[in-house]
């Protein structure tokens, strides 16, 4: 009686699949694909390592040898949003809250991956912001953070940090302020402070009013005084009679019933009506 036997392939079959799953694997080790808003570095593991003298790799499907590797980068504009504590120029604390847009520069990815690498935002965005924050804080006071240097500090920790990450391979695209909170004891003292600079301007203002208002009462008054005075000087026996005698030519002209009689008090006319 015979035994099972088990069949067996060809040695030739067997050859072909080994072939076979040794190119699927040379294959699969040799593509990569750089998504969208991506860019990726090339390593030679045996030709110098990081490629600094090339455009890193586009988006799309590319070959590459098995024992070489690539780095993926995200090329587009990215957010990092940083609670801070910092001190104001007489040493309180204050938080600050800011965002900072940026990206790698596209053009120099090679460097960035040699000298820096992948996690550059917390070896270098996130301690430069943090010191050009801290510097720039440290200048003014809690009252002119809270009035009117909002605008100044914001410019000032954008170029600050823009200089510390020059010829670091990253472009720095925005510092946002978002929010500066101050400890709320110094905040009401503040606002108090404010309040009462406000009355006492509004004060002056009024005061300062008054002041012009009683000047050009005096003028008005010291213009009138003047015109009487020049007036009554003018004013001769002479001119008064001329005026009576002016006068009394226009009454006879007049429609209205009356009676005039020429030689009153100082040659002036007497006027007597029916009434």
């Amino acid at each position: 009686m015979q035994k099972n036997q088990t069949p067996q392939l060809p040695k030739g079959i067997i050859g072909i699949v080994f072939l076979i799953v040794i190119a699927l694997i040379f294959i699969s080790k040799s593509t990569v694909t750089i998504g969208s808003g991506e860019r990726g570095v090339l390593y030679r593991t045996f030709g110098g390592g990081v490629v600094t003298d090339k455009p890193p790799l586009d988006e799309g499907f590319h070959f590459v040898l098995p024992w070489n590797k690539v780095f993926k980068y995200e090329v587009r504009q990215q957010e990092l949003f940083e609670p801070m504590k910092v001190l104001s120029s007489n040493g309180l604390d204050i938080k600050l809250d800011a965002s900072v847009w940026y990206k790698p520069n596209e053009d120099e990815l090679g460097l960035l991956h040699k000298s820096i690498g992948k996690n550059y935002l917390e070896r270098v965005i996130k301690p430069a912001i943090r010191s050009a924050a801290r510097s720039v804080v440290g200048r003014y006071t809690p009252e002119q953070i809270y009035s009117s240097k909002r605008d100044a500090i914001q410019s000032e920790i954008d170029a600050e940090t823009k200089k510390i990450l020059d010829n670091k391979h990253i472009e720095l695209l925005s510092v946002l302020v978002r929010d500066v909170t101050l400890p709320k004891t110094i905040k009401d003292a503040i606002e108090r402070k404010l309040g009462q600079e406000q009355e006492s301007l509004e004060y002056e203002f009024r005061l300062q009013k008054a002041r012009k208002e009683a000047e050009k009462q005096r003028i008005e008054a010291q213009g009138k005084a003047d015109a009487n005075r020049i007036l009554s000087a003018s004013l001769t026996d002479k001119i008064l009679k001329d005026k009576g005698i002016e006068a009394t030519i226009k009454l006879s002209e007049s429609p209205n019933a009356k009676t005039v009689i020429i030689g009153g008090k100082e040659g002036l006319p007497l006027i007597l009506g029916n009434n």
